[in-house]
């Protein structure tokens, strides 16, 4: 499955690579990756493979769920989408509390004590999961985990998961991506070491014009 979503990814430029030409992040780091994984949505084909995968992974990994929460808003269909194939309930958590109405942060029905399983569309350093983890066990649920499309693998987002004592599972993750790229003819198979080394460590440039 890994590198079938891998494939998949590559396919639809959801993962572009661009180890020539790196792109720039909000935080200045120079990065040969570009994620996309919104881009799933509008292919169906890719979209199938996704949320069917997402689906097996949570009946193999969690199969006590009893309701997928979304992260917002990338998360949001992936749970839909995968609810529905499951026959589950989901709804998604809001990165902040609304300032009007019911002033919601999770929206969907949730009960004190249900199962959850969070949905995320990829995970880097892990901050903005598990802050959704967070809210969801401030509200009682117990969440058994995260399941999700695409993870890098870096240490710190590694640590972050172990510290919250919540556990990922992804359908595929950098290595296999950057391995099926040089495989497939997208990048240059010594560009492969390249990019672990950014992943190794983003803010070590020293992986740029090898």
């Amino acid at each position: 499955m890994e590198k079938k979503i891998a494939k998949d990814l590559l396919s639809i430029k959801a993962v572009f690579f661009r180890p020539e030409e790196p792109f720039t992040w909000a935080s200045g780091i120079k990065s040969p990756v570009y994620c996309d994984n919104r881009l799933t949505l509008t292919a169906p084909a890719v979209r199938l493979d996704v949320e069917e995968g997402l689906a097996e992974l949570i009946k193999k990994h969690y199969p006590e769920a009893e309701v997928l929460m979304g992260t917002s808003t990338a998360g949001i269909a992936h749970a839909a989408i995968t609810a529905h194939l499951l026959g589950l309930p989901m709804g998604y958590v809001r990165s902040g509390a609304k300032d009007h109405g019911r002033q919601n942060q999770i929206e969907g029905k949730l009960e004190p004590g249900q199962k959850v399983v969070v949905v995320e569309d990829l995970i880097s350093t892990g901050g903005s999961v598990i802050e959704v983890v967070n809210v969801l066990r401030e509200a009682g649920a117990e969440v058994l985990g995260i399941v999700s499309i695409f993870t890098y693998g870096m240490k710190k987002g590694i640590e972050r998961l172990a510290a919250a004592e919540v556990k990922n599972v992804s359908l595929t993750n950098f290595d296999v991506i950057a391995q099926t790229a040089a495989d497939e003819g997208y990048i240059r198979p010594e560009d492969v070491a390249r990019l672990i080394a950014f992943r190794n460590n983003p803010s070590d440039e020293s992986w740029i014009g090898k």
